[in-house]
């Protein structure tokens, strides 16, 4: 029999899909890596795997420990995959922003999770950062993942996403285009393929709101303001994000990523999600502007299932004004 040993087994390895309508005007040709068909349905889903596998390597996690992150959901899912498979308790803390769907399906692995609220400075005590670090310190044999800190999160892209990508597209890749968040996913990849081309363009995609474009442009700290655009942008700036990898930051409106997102599926049969979204109208804004027919990879990173209480759900849009 060809099986596999646990679900784990099928992360990563993820397909490229060239997109058949979106910026077909445009000279760059533009192709999807489609994270969100992960058994996780996310990008995230490396990071578990390789932050648990690692933490087990270094004596961080113990047998029966509690793993603890802040997590907007996907990071949650892929640790909590790797949990369930090897017998390790979660504790997440969500903000209050995250979809329904995503804090559904964090408890359906078991995971213990707490709704915090989004609109406090990462400092506040309320914080989802402030609650995951509080419990990490209070409870025995607790590992605090802290992915916003954690060198492991962009090794895990690093060792893995980077060099899949670089093979599919058999050296030819031009630009990388990837949301940013925490920065993990185009800080790994970036390294990895500046390493091998030192030409190739890394673009970064964040939101209105977010602090990490004007700290990329100027180094100044700045008050980051509310947006609605989920897994990408940050109010602080985390240690993951490797700002001397990337050439070069979009933004997008919270409104133009989330009607992207709903055009994402119905012009590419892409079932993505809020971030996908943003990532593809980044690119399409980035691809107006090149003249050469290069190769540009766009990471999808999440599914659109996360989404069926926001994105596609017409009452929540009108609500939000995007309808």
């Amino acid at each position: 029999m060809n099986e596999s040993q646990t679900i784990l087994d099928h992360i990563g390895n993820t397909p490229l899909i060239p997109f058949r309508k979106l910026g077909r005007e445009f000279s760059p040709r533009l192709i999807a890596k489609c994270e969100f068909l992960n058994p996780g349905a996310s990008v995230k889903d490396r990071i578990g795997k390789h932050i648990v596998e690692q933490a087990e390597k270094e004596g961080l996690l113990q047998p029966g420990g509690l793993l603890v992150e802040c997590t907007s959901g996907n990071t949650g899912m892929g640790l909590a995959m790797a949990a369930s498979i090897k017998g390790y308790r979660c504790f997440f803390t969500a903000s209050d922003k995250a979809a329904r769907e995503k804090i559904d399906a964090l408890r359906a692995f078991g995971a213990e999770v707490v709704i915090c609220p989004y609109d406090v400075p990462p400092e506040d005590p309320r914080s989802y950062y402030s609650v995951a670090r509080k419990k990490a310190e209070e409870t025995p044999n607790a590992y605090f993942v802290n992915q916003y800190f954690n060198r492991l999160n962009p090794e895990a892209h690093y060792l893995s996403t980077g060099p899949e990508i670089w093979e599919q597209t058999e050296g030819r890749i031009g630009a990388f285009i990837a949301g940013v968040g925490t920065g993990g996913t185009i800080s790994g990849v970036g390294k990895f393929l500046k390493e091998e081309n030192p030409d190739i363009q890394i673009v970064g995609i964040d939101t209105y709101g977010s602090v990490l474009t004007h700290y990329h442009r100027t180094g100044e700290i700045i008050e980051g303001k509310p947006y609605i655009t989920e897994g990408i942008g940050e109010d602080f700036i985390p240690d993951t994000v490797d700002f001397d990898v990337i050439d070069l930051f979009i933004q997008v409106e919270d409104k133009r990523a989330a009607l992207m997102t709903r055009e994402l599926v119905e012009a590419e049969a892409m079932w993505a999600g809020y971030s996908s979204g943003a990532a593809v109208a980044g690119a399409l804004d980035w691809a107006r502007d090149q003249s050469s027919e290069i190769l540009a990879v766009v990471l999808l990173p999440d599914s659109g299932s996360r989404y069926l209480s926001k994105i596609y759900d017409d009452d929540w849009m009108k609500e939000m004004g995007f309808l």
